[in-house]
């Protein structure tokens, strides 16, 4: 999914599923910070695969890393938004780093069957995710929508029984 929202689906769904355990904001933004890649390559016309060392769990695992470090230091900056969206949570770094690295992680996990050009396992040159299915790209996707729609209803239940409390 080439720079696409729809990792969205997934992270919001999940996020909220697990909102016990993971840090919300940090999963979101790992979800699709994978993406700055494709991004990057396309912006920039660069000659370098769309999915390429970044869409690998050994390259997004630093990745992790890296977003778990910064988050860690500016996550009590995005207090006042979470309390907009009544989503507050206590801040953690066990669940900075479990929603930074699940994060990244099922990034890689969601676009590895539909793209010939991610190694998921580099330094080997396989991807044993891969799908000749022509229909995965459209089942795909559409668990990402379907995730949205069920990310916003959860996420409207959630506010809903924090009101009558």
């Amino acid at each position: 999914m080439p720079f696409t929202s729809f990792h969205l689906g997934p992270g919001l769904l999940l996020g909220l599923v697990f909102f016990g355990y993971l840090d919300f904001p940090t999963f979101l933004i790992a979800n699709v910070i994978v993406d700055v890649e494709p991004f990057l390559v396309l912006a920039l016309n660069l000659n370098y695969p769309i999915h390429g060392f970044l869409h690998s769990f050994l390259c997004s695992t630093l990745l992790a890393l890296l977003l778990a470090v910064t988050f860690q230091k500016v996550r009590a900056r995005l207090t006042p938004f979470t309390e907009i969206f009544e989503l507050e949570q206590k801040i953690s770094l066990r669940s900075v780093l479990l929603a930074s690295f699940s994060g990244a992680h099922l990034h890689v996990l969601l676009d590895s069957p539909l793209y010939s050009d991610i190694k998921p396992f580099y330094p080997l040159d396989v991807n044993p995710f891969l799908s000749n299915n022509p229909y995965i790209s459209f089942g795909m996707y559409a668990v990402c929508v379907l995730s949205f729609i069920g990310g916003i209803a959860i996420y409207i239940v959630k506010l809903t029984h924090q009101r009558e409390k």
